[in-house]
């Protein structure tokens, strides 16, 4: 029985830990900025452009479908880099809500008009992790290295935008610019990572770690490999947990990542000393 389930489960948990291995970092970055739903809003344009492409007769696995997917999640990416203001007059998280709500309500009007629409916005959500190949893993890790590299080679730019805008502001950073390279290099995981673990189990990897992480430790490299550890075994979990009794595997882990969530958060509370 073990055997079976690591036969068959091995490459979906290799997928999970490059999933997590980008998203943990990213969700630290969202946490800081406040921001908590640009994620679900960048996938939601991400999964839009998939349904534009898929109205069009191109199959989600298609590269039309994957290259119309990054173009929307750019505009998406632009427009939250464009109303970011330092006077801060609108509050951004507004904003990504308008975005993913008109994004959703127009990939629901496309969806009624393409024929099996309803398996279509399953996919969307909850993805093909099963079903992923050893090339799609592979590609997608190459993407993901690039894009660390890069966030790595930007890093003290990046953190500070993030923590300290109004620093970064007096320092003559071009803050927005910075921002949109942030969001479109962002919005290039999304795509990615939409098209193998679904709009949810994304933004669970984004955001739980990182909220797990900020109640374990205060700074940023601790926060991050508890991140990565949490994600690890709950993937693990969750996978094994959805072989053994049959369930869908990216809906279990996200379900997973809200008991482990719940449970770090009481064990933080634990150990804090009593006033």
């Amino acid at each position: 029985m073990l055997a079976d389930v690591v036969s068959l489960m091995w490459l979906p948990f290799l997928a999970c830990l490059i999933l997590a291995s980008i998203h943990v970092y990213l969700g630290l970055h969202v946490i800081a900025r406040e921001v908590i739903f640009v994620d679900i809003a960048l996938a939601q344009m991400a999964a839009l452009g998939a349904t534009v492409a898929f109205l069009f007769g191109h199959e989600l696995e298609s590269a039309t479908a994957y290259w119309t997917s990054l173009g929307f999640t750019l505009a998406g990416a632009a427009v939250f880099s464009m109303t970011r203001t330092r006077e801060r007059r609108v509050s951004q998280e507004a904003v990504i809500g308008v975005v993913y709500v008109v994004s959703a309500a127009a990939a629901i009007v496309l969806v009624d008009r393409a024929p099996h629409g309803a398996e279509h916005i399953k996919a969307i959500l909850v993805g093909s992790l099963l079903t992923v190949t050893p090339a799609l893993v592979a590609k997608t890790a190459l993407l993901y290295a690039a894009i660390g590299l890069f966030h790595y080679w930007a890093r003290r730019t990046f953190l500070l935008i993030s923590t300290d805008p109004e620093e970064a502001h007096r320092q003559g950073l071009a803050v927005r610019w910075w921002d949109f390279l942030f969001y479109a290099s962002f919005g290039a995981v999304v795509t990615r990572s939409v098209r193998i673990a679904g709009v949810l189990l994304v933004f669970a990897y984004l955001i739980v770690p990182a909220l797990a992480g900020a109640a374990w430790g205060s700074g940023w490299r601790t926060r991050l490999v508890f991140g990565w550890t949490l994600a690890a075994a709950v993937s693990l979990a969750g996978i094994v947990t959805s072989a053994s009794l049959d369930i869908p595997t990216g809906a279990t882990i996200v379900c997973a990542f809200g008991l482990a969530l719940l449970a770090v958060w009481g064990l933080a509370a634990a150990r804090r000393p009593a006033s």
